[in-house]
């Protein structure tokens, strides 16, 4: 089994006091350049660019979940990094998001892979959007957060993805050969 053990090398820049119709434009702009995501939250704009390891850890983990959920037969739409957005106050394009009971504009399910920065301070973004549930990978690990009347709850299990081995997710989704992590993954199951 071959897994990810360097820090990848992605970089970030944040920038306040952005207007909504400047955020549109560079959106935009950068609508053809894989690897960025913007996110955007009362003004801050966030550009994140991705690295080889961040696309490896956030591809095993949809395969993995989605391979998981037709086990269980449950009914999902995946909208992968499909961009969410409450105009003129929040923006973000999670690394993989999933609707369950049909295709809705603002995902059911939001997940997050970290390497260098974020987690839970993203919640923020996500509450604006009124996403009901978001993951963190981070550091080997799957945080799981509910949005409840006071704002997000960290808890031990999801809602949608009921039954699933969080841990076992995690540590499969840094093996690099995806063939490996989902036999890894489903031995545990």
């Amino acid at each position: 089994m071959v897994q990810l053990v360097d820090r990848p090398a992605e970089q970030r820049f944040i920038h306040t006091g952005v207007s909504w119709d400047s955020f549109k434009a560079i959106q935009q702009g950068f609508a053809e350049s894989p690897g960025i995501r913007l996110f955007y939250y009362a003004g801050e704009l966030e550009i994140l660019s991705t690295s080889l390891e961040h696309e490896i850890v956030e591809g095993n983990i949809g395969y993995l979940i989605e391979d998981y959920l037709l086990g269980q037969g449950v009914d999902f739409v995946a909208t992968g990094s499909f961009s969410q957005e409450r105009r003129a106050v929040a923006s973000a394009q999670a690394d993989e998001s999933y609707c369950f009971g049909g295709s809705q504009p603002i995902p059911d399910l939001a997940i997050e892979v970290v390497f260098t920065s974020g987690g839970p301070d993203k919640l923020k973004r996500y509450e604006a959007l009124g996403v009901a549930e978001v993951w963190f990978w981070e550091a080997g690990g799957i945080s799981v957060y509910q949005l409840q009347p006071e704002g997000y709850q960290q808890v031990s299990e999801s809602c949608f993805v009921q039954g699933i081995d969080l841990a076992r997710l995690a540590q499969c989704a840094v093996i690099e050969s995806r063939v490996q992590a989902v036999r890894a993954f489903r031995q545990g199951a």
